[in-house]
């Protein structure tokens, strides 16, 4: 199981790489380019669903978080220590942290 600074660290990993995904300028061509390809068929439910979660910081950040756990548990050597119900929760902490990261970001937004 993960330690609370883990899971603090890898929560703002998380945060920082759905604004990276959603957000962020660098990748404002590749978004540009699924944007693109989805008007080419606009009925197509899988070509929406790749805008959807490109967009969404919610659907993104799980993804985002999902890898990043497993990553850090795979370097870690962390990986074979809790059965994988445990690692499971551990994917919901740290999503859940860094949605509640998104969440104050976006209210920050509006303020200002």
């Amino acid at each position: 199981m993960i330690s609370s600074a883990e899971l603090a660290t890898l929560a703002l990993a998380g945060y920082r790489g759905t604004q990276l995904f959603v957000h962020d300028a660098i990748l404002d061509r590749a978004r540009e380019r699924v944007d693109v390809w989805q008007q080419h068929r606009p009925d197509s439910a899988a070509r929406e669903a790749v805008v959807t979660l490109i967009s969404c910081v919610y659907c993104t950040g799980w993804w985002v978080s999902g890898a990043l756990l497993a990553t850090w548990l795979l370097a870690a050597g962390q990986f074979d220590n809790a059965p994988l119900v445990v690692h499971g929760v551990e994917w919901l902490a740290v999503a859940g942290a860094a949605a509640l990261l998104n969440r104050w970001d976006d209210s920050r937004k509006d303020n200002g």
